[in-house]
């Protein structure tokens, strides 16, 4: 197959997923083209069967904000018809749904008839989408989808609770690349940043409020009185500036690190003991998958579709949103005894396997089949 992916370049789960779903497509041989405004943070090196289209946006005088969405409609006019793409696949509904039904709309005009694929990540449904300035948008787009996916049975069920949605909708989890995220030997690095063999707690994230990264801090000051600790704080963000305030304030600044953003989280991950993920909404919960592939269990909220991939007790345990001294007295429970973080770390394991790439990619490449033969057989109505 020809695939054309249209995704948010950035470091967000949703152009993580993208990326990765669209490399793994080129190693089975499909010809993966990826359209967006800036090259993938995760397109990093070189294949074959991987090409990338800039989507260019002019400022022009008589606009106040460039009009990317027209903009991208048009560079997926052009790739489609000089490509010979078989399928879009769009990641994130705003504003890539609809620029892949405009797209339709046009090449329609040329006698070429593509179907798009949107798949629904979690903030452009449970946030953006909601807001009455894009909702009818979103509604419309979703509906006019040749497919439509979600990362998690939750956000299904909030995508058919909140919009009008007559269109099918299918559960195609996220997944992990176990070739990169699996348990790596940095011992040095570990005792680099814990010389006297503290635990290890890490949290990974955008620092958005919704990530509740305040809680994270809050949560650790009060392992670390009952279990020497140290914690990674990995990203950036609009909240980082109060989470660093935070410390100070708690005293816990010697104990804490701010690493800013990484490429290579799965090294990081690879020292780490425990994960904390307390967020106020997750769709699915990508970054707690990677430590879990890594061997780090995880306490998480029981928010959104976190329970379907965190097994309390099991992998990890979960909290409801906001309740740090559950959270803390759970992951000390999990890090006070060897023997029992030992048991968590493998459980992880065997947990994250059940989402191993090996296993999801099949079900996109079977679902693309579908939406191709069903567009082909409406074609010929």
């Amino acid at each position: 197959m020809k695939i054309g992916i249209v995704c948010y370049p950035t470091f967000g789960g949703s152009g993580v997923v993208a990326t990765e779903l669209g490399k793994a497509l080129a190693d089975e041989g499909h010809q993966v083209h990826f359209i967006t405004y800036s090259q993938p943070a995760r397109l990093d090196f070189f294949s074959a069967n991987l090409f990338y289209h800039e989507v260019s946006v002019r400022d022009y005088p008589l606009f106040d904000y460039a009009p990317y969405e027209s903009a991208l409609a048009s560079k997926l006019v052009d790739v489609v018809r000089f490509e010979k793409l078989d399928i879009l696949h769009v990641h994130y509904a705003i504003p890539h749904a609809s620029a892949a039904f405009m797209a339709k709309q046009i090449l329609e005009t040329y006698g070429i008839y593509i179907p798009f694929v949107t798949t629904l990540h979690g903030t452009d449904i449970t946030l953006v989408g909601k807001d009455p300035t894009y909702k009818p948008v979103v509604t419309f787009s979703i509906n006019k989808s040749d497919g439509v996916t979600t990362v998690s049975q939750n956000l299904k069920e909030d995508t058919e609770k909140h919009f009008e949605i007559s269109n099918e909708i299918k559960v195609i989890p996220n997944f992990i690349d176990f070739n990169r995220f699996s348990l790596k030997p940095k011992d040095h690095f570990k005792k680099a940043i814990a010389p006297n063999n503290e635990r290890i707690l890490i949290h990974t994230s955008n620092f958005r409020k919704v990530k509740r990264t305040s809680d994270v801090i809050r949560t650790f000051e009060k392992i670390q009185q009952k279990i020497p600790s140290k914690l990674l704080m990995v990203g950036d963000g609009p909240e980082r500036a109060y989470n660093e305030q935070l410390c100070r304030e708690l005293g816990i600044c010697e104990n804490v690190r701010f690493l800013g953003k990484q490429d290579a989280i799965e090294e990081i991950l690879s020292v780490s003991d425990l994960f904390l993920m307390p967020s106020e909404s997750e769709s699915f919960g990508l970054a707690a998958l990677e430590a879990m592939a890594c061997k780090v269990p995880a306490i998480t909220s029981n928010a959104g579709g976190l329970p379907e991939l965190n097994i309390d007790g099991f992998c990890g345990f979960m909290s409801n949103v906001g309740d740090v001294e559950d959270m803390a007295a759970k992951g000390i429970q999990i890090l006070e005894n060897d023997e029992v973080l030992q048991r968590f770390k493998e459980n992880a394991f065997i947990r994250a396997q059940d989402f191993d790439l090996k296993k999801i990619l099949p079900i996109y490449i079977d679902y693309y089949n579908q939406v191709i033969e069903e567009a082909h057989k409406l074609k010929a109505v």
